[in-house]
């Protein structure tokens, strides 16, 4: 299975860098076992039925991107360095590891301040990594890095603009809880309160899971042998609860539909025995085709990049020609892609995946 399988081509005009407004207006591509159609996501639940669960995770996309100053005073007298940082994962210690640039510019020990209440020690490097000490913990560090830090948009978007305040509203979903990811659940930006109520009074059903988005979500495939990649970490939980529910609805006949490649990811690693169980850990599942999915009936997600291990997971779902088929449709229709682009929902041939 090759990295070429997986690519294609994508007119750069097609690249969203704002959502559609309001969130609903995006377009949805549904695929239903090989017949494609147009839609909106406003018209989502025309596509589900009563007793389908929805499972949505419940992440909070943290504002990573600092833009800070180092001070140092040394023979020629005081010199400044701009400094760029990236969060990227808490640390057992109270640390924070983090994407430092230019990292040659910090000495460890040296401070970046990035306001008057926020400022981190370079405490160490590790593989091109920063280890960051900041000065406050807890409620205080969240809010001084929530007035000081932007959201860190996919590269693909900050090569094309800033982040700015919008991004804040736009780039969290309107249940995000658990605050720790760096990248958001794109497909779950598409919901608002008023279609998440359209889709529970038809009696669709909602399960909440965690999966902590980092940042190696936007690392490239570099192995020609694509079954030869190795995948990044990612926190997840799957409550006692959550896995109860989900297997109450397969066992009742509905569909377990994850909305996002991230829920599909977890709820996966937690049914790898065959059954959904509860999940709390690292996953580092890679989902290719030949994979067999064990509680996913169907899927919601948007439009992913050539060569991408998100686009393998799809093509896995639902089979390299069809996919091929759908991206192909959604080029030609002018359908916008990534994080702030449109969705898809795949549902493939059958009853079941597995």
């Amino acid at each position: 299975m090759k990295l070429s399988d997986f690519d294609f081509e994508l007119p750069e005009r097609l690249i969203a860098t704002r959502p559609a407004r309001p969130r609903t207006a995006a377009r949805l591509l549904v695929c239903d076992g090989g017949v494609i159609s147009d839609a909106t996501v406003a018209e989502l639940p025309d596509w589900l039925r009563p007793g389908d669960r929805l499972v949505l995770n419940d992440t909070q996309v943290i504002p990573a991107r600092l833009s800070g100053v180092r001070r140092r005073v040394g023979e020629a007298g005081e010199t400044e360095a701009q400094i760029e940082v990236t969060l990227l994962e808490p640390r057992a210690d109270g640390c924070w590891s983090a994407l430092l640039k230019p990292l040659k510019k910090v000495r460890d020990g040296e401070i970046v301040r990035f306001s008057d209440d926020l400022e981190a020690m370079l405490m160490s490097r590790q593989d091109g990594q920063a280890i960051l000490r900041f000065n406050l913990a807890a409620a205080d560090f969240d809010a001084a890095l929530n007035a000081a830090g932007a959201m860190p948009l996919p590269p693909y978007i900050a090569a094309r603009r800033p982040a700015d305040a919008q991004d804040k509203e736009d780039y969290q979903t309107v249940w995000a809880r658990n605050r720790g990811a760096v990248a958001a659940p794109t497909a779950s930006l598409h919901f608002d309160e008023s279609l998440l109520k359209r889709i529970a009074d038809m009696g669709v059903a909602f399960t909440h899971v965690t999966l902590h988005v980092g940042a190696g979500t936007f690392l490239p495939v570099k192995v020609e042998d694509v079954t030869t990649h190795r995948m990044h970490g990612e926190w997840g939980e799957v409550t006692p609860q959550a896995a109860a529910e989900i297997a109450a609805t397969r066992a009742a006949g509905g569909r377990v539909i994850p909305v996002g490649t991230t829920a599909l990811r977890l709820i996966e690693s937690a049914a790898r025995e065959g059954e959904i169980a509860p999940f709390h850990g690292v996953t580092d599942i890679f989902i290719y085709p030949g994979f067999s999915f064990n509680v996913t009936d169907a899927l919601m997600t948007n439009f992913h990049l050539p060569k991408s291990t998100l686009l393998m997971l799809v093509s896995a779902l639902m089979g390299q020609d069809c996919i091929r088929e759908v991206y192909a449709h959604a080029v030609a229709e002018d359908y916008r892609f990534f994080s702030y682009g449109d969705a898809s929902l795949l549902i493939p041939p059958g009853p079941r995946t597995s």
